[in-house]
């Protein structure tokens, strides 16, 4: 008696609405981050608020949906999209805003769009599972960014250079790690496509 296939995950879910409700809260950021010219205390808190929440929603989704069995398609697609989102749009309004360096800017938006790229392009022949470094690069970023939201003294303006500098070398490094491993995916799934040689006869 042949057992029957698992039933098909529902898209309506907890993990996909903490994926919606992350993406749908980007423009709610960026409205509270440039609200009163973009320098208003209060308005950063907001915006602090708001990404925070944001961010947390990133933290739990993907546990949840490997807990209760409930990975979809959409949400190996959404969940990446709504994390680039919020970080891309935190990023370029900070810099709009004069708040942070757009290089600083630049290299983490080329970074994590050559990534995704990089992991499109291979995976077909394997995926690459999250490292522990890629992992402490997405937390670093996180607080960096959340340090240059929030409406610090000039005081502790090395706090904020200090956690992003520290994201920006997480950023690089991960980045060039990432590389390495999708050439030895693709590599190693090239040289079992090739035919077996022939002994001397």
């Amino acid at each position: 008696m042949t057992e029957r296939p698992p039933p098909p995950v529902s898209l309506v879910n907890l993990p996909n609405a903490l994926t919606v409700l992350r993406l749908i809260l980007v423009p709610v950021f960026l409205l509270a981050l440039f609200a009163q010219g973009g320098h208003d205390t209060t308005w950063r808190w907001i915006a602090w608020g708001i990404f925070a929440i944001a961010a947390i929603t990133d933290r739990y989704d993907g546990h949840i949906a490997r807990k209760r069995g409930q990975v979809t398609d959409f949400g190996k697609i959404a969940d990446p999209i709504a994390d680039k989102a919020l970080t891309g749009s935190a990023l370029i309004g900070l810099s709009m805003l004069g708040d942070l360096a757009w290089w600083v800017t630049l290299i983490i938006l080329i970074r994590e769009i050559g990534v995704t790229l990089l992991r499109f392009a291979v995976i077909r022949y394997g995926v690459i599972a999250a490292s522990p470094g890629g992992k402490a690069k997405t937390f670093v970023q996180i607080i960096a960014i959340g340090l240059y939201i929030l409406p610090l003294p000039s005081a502790l303006y090395w706090l904020q250079v200090g956690a992003m500098g520290l994201a920006v070398v997480l950023t690089v490094v991960t980045g060039l790690d990432y590389v390495l491993r999708a050439w030895h995916v693709y590599a190693n799934a090239r040289a079992g496509q090739r035919p077996p040689t022939s002994g001397a006869g």
